[in-house]
């Protein structure tokens, strides 16, 4: 299949791109840079693509005849301190970039056949007493007004009988990137441990199960919305002791909520809160993942 890919340069989006290529998939990356693409991600083809600026518009072409597009652009969340123009940023970068896409799959006189966007588990907001799964109404928050618009961003496409694919992501795990290997540090200088109360759900899932999940959906042409969690849920306390226990360090030292609040302001929520996700509907469509046990995760990234 031909697969359009944006986001292709972060890590979620290179370690798809790296099994789209194993599988035998064309993979065509869309980035505001892509000469530097050509640097980071293997691929087929690379088209300029910004959609919160200027490009040369010869993406557009790339659409017609392509079989998915896989859209996992975005700012980062937890990037930088939230000012009001940097939420602004978070925003537009989601809403405005899946927008351009859709438009342009609309004018296309040969369009895909599937369209999977990321999306977050931030939807369902902060704090719940009870579980929550992909049929749970939204949240409250900046984060869960965010998800809402993105999601809707690509809901024209349900009138152009094309199948939608949305994918929640929980915290994802890997040595390379995201909240793993910014705790790294500090345990390996025996100062590790939980952040914040410790106490709040930590929805984890492994890199690999996450790309798996997305390959999954293309080649089950899976529909609708998914939590990309891993199915044994662990709160942020139980998660710091296991990853001690897998580097041989203690897990004592914990980051209270003030000091991150101090740095990160209202993005720290996004770290010293939680949610109970479920990731069950994505085993009841077949999906296995990998690593559904967080000690075996760390232990297969770690060691």
């Amino acid at each position: 299949m031909k697969v359009i890919v944006t986001g292709a340069t972060g890590l979620i989006g290179g370690k798809i791109s790296e099994k789209l290529k194993r599988n035998r998939h064309e993979v065509i990356v869309f980035s505001r840079n892509p000469e530097k693409a050509k640097t980071i991600v293997d691929a087929d083809d690379y088209y300029e693509w910004n959609p919160l600026g200027s490009d040369d518009g010869k993406w557009k072409n790339a659409i017609g005849g392509s079989d998915v597009i896989i859209n996992l652009a975005g700012e980062g969340v937890v990037d930088k301190r939230w000012s009001e123009s940097y939420k602004k940023r978070i925003l537009k970068s989601r809403t405005v970039s899946t927008k351009s896409l859709v438009d342009e799959i609309k004018k296309s006189s040969s369009k895909p056949k599937q369209f999977i966007s990321a999306s977050a588990i931030g939807f369902y907001g902060y704090e719940r007493q009870q579980a929550v799964d992909e049929s749970s109404r939204k949240g409250e928050g900046f984060l869960a007004d965010v998800v809402e618009s993105w999601e809707n961003s690509s809901e024209d496409l349900e009138q152009e009988e094309i199948v939608r694919t949305i994918i929640r992501i929980g915290i994802v795990i890997d040595k390379n990137g995201g909240a793993l290997a910014k705790m790294l540090p500090p345990f390996r200088f025996f100062v590790g441990g939980p952040i914040g109360s410790g106490n709040q759900w930590f929805p984890w899932i492994h890199i690999d199960d996450l790309s798996e999940l997305f390959i999954y959906a293309i080649e089950k042409n899976l529909s609708g919305v998914f939590n990309a969690v891993a199915p044994k849920g662990v709160t942020m306390n139980d998660f710091a002791k296991s990853l001690g226990k897998t580097i041989k360090r203690p897990s004592i030292f914990k980051v209270p909520e003030f000091v991150l609040k101090l740095i990160m302001g209202e993005a720290a929520n996004a770290v010293i809160k939680g949610v109970n996700v479920s990731g069950e509907k994505a085993v009841q469509n077949g999906f296995k993942y990998k690593f559904a046990n967080v000690d075996n995760a760390l232990a297969n990234l770690l060691k």
